[in-house]
């Protein structure tokens, strides 16, 4: 009931929020996983529960419109109120099991932006480091390569707090170095899951059932780590693996991380646009329009998992692109 009293009074806020200054605003949600049940170790993520709450309001309260037609018209200045197009990072295979039947089930369009390296069995280093804490043999982890020192991870608090320092230690290496030091990390643990990516055949299913499959590199790399050429060979690869999985052009890429700058540059940009996509994305935080620049449209993730909250954040980042 309380939801229903806030979701009313917030809809005239909402739209006058998207429309502030004479243009319409979109509002690109990013998820990455969307989980059976909560996990302790990854509590950014939205379980099956969350999203089915989350998809509800969406459908309620706003515009959710395919990418590209969102894009297209906010260029053209002909975006509806609330327009609001929903993404997925990396290619997990719940975006397929778990994401998929309840966009179906609100008649929702979604954006599935693929590193194709991971496909049909691979595992993505974060993964890796979060499973390998996870199943740890010991009550603590010595981390004095990385500065870190002694960290413990016998409690679900310490795990979370040692992989959160791991991951933000080694993010931005070098790829190889990354690669090498999560290499040894998780041979210190039972095999790792190898079912956490979509199959190729999942990418196919995934685009038989009318999501966009955009391009987000082969393995995930922090662009602004590699030489410009590794990056096009990034860039380019997945591109090229994805549109012969779908048969059809990859129209939009999303940058690994996303941040401008630390992630990727402007060298990066003139790349995605030399490789002809239509539109990229970035993890800044902010609604597009039509004066946003493609090749940099901003998305903002719904970390809220109460309906309240979610629908708070909602007004908010409408109200911070004024």
């Amino acid at each position: 009931m309380l939801t229903s009293l806030l979701a009313h009074g917030i809809k005239p806020l909402l739209s006058l929020s998207s429309r502030w200054g004479g243009e319409r605003k979109l509002w690109v949600l990013i998820f990455h996983r969307v989980l059976d049940k909560p996990d302790p170790l990854r509590p950014g993520e939205a379980d099956r529960s969350t999203f089915d709450k989350q998809m509800s309001l969406l459908v309620n309260l706003f515009n959710v419109l395919p990418l590209d037609e969102a894009i297209n018209r906010m260029e053209l200045g002909t975006l509806p109120l609330r327009a609001v197009s929903i993404t997925f990072d990396d290619g997990y295979a719940d975006n397929l099991h778990i994401a998929l039947p309840i966009l179906k089930k609100y008649r929702l369009p979604a954006t599935v932006f693929v590193a194709t390296g991971f496909l049909d069995g691979g595992i993505m280093w974060n993964d890796s480091i979060i499973e390998s804490v996870r199943h740890w043999p010991e009550p603590v982890i010595d981390l004095s390569e990385l500065g870190l020192g002694i960290m413990k991870c016998e409690t679900e608090q310490e795990k979370v707090h040692t992989i959160s320092n791991i991951l933000g230690t080694i993010k931005h290496l070098d790829p190889h170095i990354r690669q090498e030091f999560v290499d040894r990390f998780q041979r210190n643990v039972a095999k790792l899951p190898d079912n956490l990516m979509l199959t190729s055949e999942g990418v196919q299913e995934l685009y038989a059932n009318g999501i966009e499959i955009g391009g987000h590199t082969v393995t995930h790399p922090i662009l602004a780590s590699l030489s410009d050429k590794d990056a096009e060979e990034e860039i380019a690869g997945g591109k090229e693996q994805l549109e012969k999985l779908i048969g059809n052009p990859v129209r939009y890429f999303a940058y690994p991380n996303g941040r401008y700058q630390s992630d990727y540059t402007d060298k990066h940009v003139d790349i995605v646009t030399k490789l002809e996509f239509k539109a990229a994305l970035t993890t800044h935080w902010g609604v597009g329009t039509a004066s946003s620049a493609k090749m940099q449209l901003p998305r903002f993730t719904p970390w809220d998992r109460g309906d309240i909250s979610f629908l708070l954040r909602a007004a908010q980042i409408y109200q911070k692109a004024m």
